[in-house]
């Protein structure tokens, strides 16, 4: 795999992932209540543990995105 292929890899990684984060980032600031009522019949949680779950996995999602995608996208940016 040539440089060039492996930076493409990474920046479109990158973009879709963000991507997605956006979504779920819109879903749970403007559909909460759509989400919240299924997910609460079926696991039995309540609003704040809705939104501290949303909040984490969201965080967790972001912080995978810099270590796995945007850093070695980066950094084969900077090596040549």
């Amino acid at each position: 795999m040539s440089l060039e292929t492996a930076r493409r890899f990474f920046l479109w990684c990158t973009v879709i992932n963000y991507g997605l984060l956006v979504i779920w980032a819109m879903l749970f600031l403007f559909a909460r209540r759509g989400w919240l009522e299924p997910w609460a019949r079926r696991f039995n949680v309540t609003a704040e543990q809705f939104n501290l779950l949303n909040l984490a996995g969201i965080t967790l999602y972001k912080m995978g995105i810099f270590l796995f995608n945007l850093v070695p996208c980066l950094v084969l940016y900077i090596i040549e």
